[in-house]
């Protein structure tokens, strides 16, 4: 999967933006993304350091509606969301190179996600 298909959209309430605040962001992710598949696409498309990922699968309610013609019986979507912890914090990305040399990365991840609408 694509990064831009496994994130669907922003999951917006008043709940989810309290969250946003103490870094947890909470997403509607395609239902056969995987945590690490949904990992990956927010640490591309965003440039932050995903701590963890919690999934929720919801299914379709059935609904009932009255016609002129009699019940009309129906079902909501199902869905699947995510709330994703990222660092706060970031420390710059360190590794042992050739000859036991300590080489720092050039990437640079931010704190909060600016897209969501909560810094």
């Amino acid at each position: 999967m694509k990064d831009y298909e496994v994130i669907i959209r922003p999951h917006v309430t008043e709940k989810t933006s309290a969250e946003a605040a103490e870094g947890k962001y909470t997403f509607i992710v395609a239902e056969k993304a995987t945590k690490i598949d949904i990992k990956k696409a927010v640490e591309n498309l965003f440039s932050v350091k995903v701590l963890s990922v919690n999934t929720i699968r919801y299914d379709g309610k059935k609904k009932t509606r009255r016609q002129n013609s009699g019940a009309v019986v129906g079902y909501t979507a199902s869905y699947k969301k995510a709330i994703v912890t990222i660092d706060r914090d970031p420390a710059d990305v360190t590794y042992m190179g050739k000859g036991g040399k300590a080489v720092k990365t050039d990437k640079k991840l931010k704190n909060s996600i600016e897209e969501f609408g909560v810094q």
